[in-house]
């Protein structure tokens, strides 16, 4: 479960930052199944990766500006 975990983490990261495309993420992570990832990101996050995503650049739209 930990190891998992960790795994979403990376996962959570190349999402992020736009460096993986989403049919790649359960390889890239560690995954051997695509439902085994998605599972453990469900049960990690709350969400699935796409929702995720979603929310994701929700969150950076509605981040306040910071000028300086």
């Amino acid at each position: 479960e930990l190891v998992n975990t960790y795994r979403v983490e990376y996962a959570k990261e190349l999402l992020r930052s736009g460096k993986c495309l989403p049919e790649e993420l359960p390889q890239r992570c560690g995954f051997l199944s695509r439902s085994a990832f998605y599972a453990a990101f469900k049960k990690v996050t709350g969400a699935s990766p796409k929702r995720y995503m979603k929310y994701g650049q929700r969150e950076k739209l509605s981040e306040p500006t910071e000028y300086v």
